[in-house]
């Protein structure tokens, strides 16, 4: 099978242990674990079966090199991943507040993965990507947006086909180059998935069901609706079901999202139905909330029949 691939920050996750812990105290901390939901998600693919790769950069450090060696173990190809040595590994630190909703303190931008660009992306390197995936978290920098724009054409030049996972913020789009590279990056977008907020953001439909029309009118051909603990939706021309969210107890919901769309397009690609791909998706979401650390979720077809079998 030709590869799936995708582009975009690596980097560690620090996590406070307790719900309500503030990062201006000293207290307790769990990590570093393997992030960055672009590693995340390829992570996915490769627990599945499916040949998967990166293109993306860390520094020659412990951080950097605990994602190569966790994303090899997994089965992704990390040729593609450059080892800077004269920068450091992405990081983020989190914080749960009581409700649940966390909070984070960055070091992407100044980051070995902001050194990513076009001369990075190459024809050799998407040789054999038949499917590459975007992820909107990776399009921080200019640099970032031409090299995945780069890699959308090489990829679309060869027959190969692109999913898109928005997970922007409504700031980002009052900047005019990242409303461009979006605008751009639909164009050529097969599989769409948005969360529910960003349909809004995508579309100028006031609708759900007038901006999935508006969004096929752009050429996107499926798209999945992420509704978290509310399930999630399928549309394509015509088509329309839904599936509630499986209930687990949620220890952890980052990376959910990540696992679920790339369990969804391996499926996809694997020649499954879109019914059959949307409740692995969504068994691939639930074992992801269920544990602690965003990569730590990540499962194969044996986890998702044991819990499809069960729900």
């Amino acid at each position: 099978m030709e590869k799936i691939m995708t582009m975009g920050e690596i980097l560690v996750e620090i996590m406070a242990t307790e719900r309500g812990q503030s990062l201006r105290a000293p207290g307790r901390l769990l990590g570093p674990y393997a992030s960055g939901a672009p590693a995340i998600f390829i992570d996915q693919v490769a627990r599945l079966g499916h040949p998967a790769a990166i293109i993306a950069c860390v520094g020659d450090d412990d951080f950097g090199w605990l994602n190569i060696e966790r994303l090899q173990r997994d089965g992704v190809d990390t040729g593609s991943i450059s080892v800077l040595p004269d920068a450091v590994t992405g990081s983020a630190f989190v914080t749960y507040r009581r409700n649940g909703e966390r909070d984070f303190i960055f070091n992407i931008t100044n980051s070995a993965c902001a050194q990513l660009q076009p001369a990075h992306v190459n024809a050799a390197a998407l040789r054999d990507c038949a499917h590459f995936h975007v992820m909107g978290s990776s399009l921080f920098s200019f640099r970032l947006i031409d090299a995945m724009k780069k890699a959308i054409d090489i990829v679309k030049g060869q027959g190969g086909t692109v999913s898109f996972d928005p997970n922007i913020r409504k700031e980002m789009l009052r900047i005019a180059e990242m409303r461009e590279a979006l605008t751009y990056i639909l164009e050529f977008t097969d599989i769409l998935l948005p969360s529910e907020h960003e349909l809004s953001l995508l579309a100028s439909a006031p609708d759900e069901a007038g901006a999935v029309r508006e969004l096929f009118g752009k050429g996107v051909k499926e798209i999945v609706v992420k509704h978290g603990a509310q399930g999630c939706c399928y549309f394509a021309p015509g088509v329309r079901f839904a599936l509630d969210a499986i209930p687990v107890e949620e220890l952890d919901p980052t990376g959910a999202g990540d696992c679920f769309g790339a369990t969804f397009v391996t499926c996809r690609r694997l020649g499954k139905t879109p019914d059959e791909s949307l409740r692995y998706a969504n068994a691939s979401g639930a074992l992801a909330v269920g544990a602690k650390g965003p990569m730590e979720g990540t499962s194969g077809f044996k986890q998702l029949d044991a819990l499809l079998a069960l729900s």
